[in-house]
């Protein structure tokens, strides 16, 4: 009777949840009711306390002073956040050493439209801003949200081809990259050398040990997060680059060759089938041992960087996601009007410079360098995708709302900026979603 049920709580609840976890658009309907339920908080009777939630400040103390005592909103920012940025890292790496980015000449179209795709949205506001008050917002429209951007691509499945996710997973890395250093060089008032470089020491640890030949995570995980990771949160720069370039610095070659794995496979598989069974449900102890012997090897014919991508990739998509949708998507519009809203030309150089500069330039850009022969692009990426992909860059969101608390200490300002943002992105996310939403794009 007991197998009878297991067997019914399996069929009908474990196996459609691990069916609906292993699909890729599953992250995005996680992360879209996130989004929703965020904005449904924001402007509902529980506001205060929404917003209040992510104000609480959690660290340590050492001797009666704190120690990496930041917000809740700042943890998921720059903690949860990290370890999707170092998924994304895995990735890349891994599509620079094996995939579409493994000629160089694939990287120069992503690199040079994300530059394009920041400057002519800075270009945009600045034409609309210029001398005065609110000249100083011109690197809010600059950056991609990668987090929300890649979610509506995966969202979309086989509809959109490898190459296409590659272009706008590389674009909006460079995009991020770009926003962090215009924050550090214009909108940072304090930054510790001192930190920075000793960030930079435990990466270049971890590069030596990758080139000396060590395979073990947990080493990794040490000198990542216990020493890059913290060093560059209290540098003043965003954590998240310390994830991106400590992924970089994981093995992506296995300790255990592909010859050498599949010469002791079959060998362990013809040990296992000698052993005589003995009929029941347990193993002999002699089979436990060639099966504990097959799983070694398997995890050691696995390279670390791919165990870490394929370990990790589910708990950023249905986690570290959603909690930062909920932490970051909720904008309240009480009491707002039209004229708090177009008092100056903020709200208006931001959702242009988005939502037009963004898929003006990328589009330019990506049409410049085929052109002048600088670059190639595959044959998957259409003018249709590219435009698409352009309108999701168009996706601020997080980074943005982040530049623009460092642009403007004016309240309506940062309203306004924060209208501007949300209005692009929402437009930009459903034309992309259109333009991508076909197999012949």
């Amino acid at each position: 009777m007991a197998n009878k049920y297991q067997k019914k709580i399996k069929q009908g609840i474990v196996m459609p949840l691990q069916q609906f976890i292993n699909r890729e658009k599953s992250a995005g309907v996680v992360l879209g009711i996130s989004i929703v339920a965020a904005m449904l908080l924001a402007n509902s009777p529980l506001s205060s306390e929404y917003f209040h939630i992510f104000e609480n400040k959690v660290g340590f103390f050492f001797n009666g002073e704190p120690y990496l005592y930041y917000s809740l909103h700042h943890w998921i920012n720059d903690g949860l956040m990290s370890m999707f940025f170092f998924v994304v890292g895995l990735e890349l790496k891994r599509e620079f050493i094996g995939g579409e980015l493994s000629d160089p000449r694939n990287t120069i179209l992503p690199i040079g439209a994300a530059v394009a795709g920041m400057l002519v949205p800075a270009l945009i506001y600045t034409l609309l801003n210029a001398g005065t008050s609110a000249a100083g917002g011109w690197g809010i429209p600059m950056a991609t949200d990668i987090a929300f951007s890649l979610a509506i691509i995966y969202a979309l499945g086989d509809r959109v081809p490898l190459a296409a996710k590659v272009f706008l997973t590389t674009l909006a890395i460079v995009d991020d990259l770009g926003a962090v250093v215009v924050i550090a060089l214009f909108y940072t008032s304090e930054i510790s050398l001192v930190n920075i470089a000793v960030g930079v020491a435990f990466l270049l640890a971890m590069f030596a040990a990758n080139k000396l030949g060590v395979k073990n995570v947990a080493f990794y995980g040490l000198l990542g997060i216990g020493g890059a990771w913290v060093a560059f949160l209290m540098s003043g720069i965003h954590a998240t680059i310390a994830a991106v370039l400590a992924a970089f610095m994981i093995p992506a070659d296995a300790r255990l060759p592909e010859p050498l794995y599949l010469k002791r496979a079959a060998n362990n598989l013809k040990k296992f089938a000698g052993i005589r069974p003995n009929n029941v449900s347990t193993l002999e102890h002699e089979q436990v041992e060639v099966i504990a012997d097959m799983m070694n090897d398997t995890r050691d014919a696995i390279p670390p960087s791919q165990r870490l991508e394929h370990a990790m990739h589910p708990f950023v998509s249905f986690v570290v996601m959603p909690v930062f949708a909920l932490a970051n998507a909720g904008v309240s519009f009480a009491g707002l009007d039209a004229q708090s809203i177009f008092s100056t030309n903020v709200a208006l150089g931001v959702a242009l410079g988005l939502l037009l500069g963004k898929p003006l330039g990328i589009m330019l850009s990506v049409y410049l360098l085929v052109r002048l022969g600088i670059a190639k692009k595959t044959k998957d990426l259409t003018l249709r995708r590219v435009a698409g992909l352009g309108f999701l860059a168009s996706i601020g969101f997080t980074m943005s709302m982040f530049i623009s608390t460092l642009a403007f200490t004016d309240a309506t300002m940062l309203l306004q900026a924060k209208i501007g943002i949300f209005a692009a992105s929402i437009a930009g996310g459903i034309i992309g979603y259109k333009l991508l939403n076909t197999k012949t794009s």
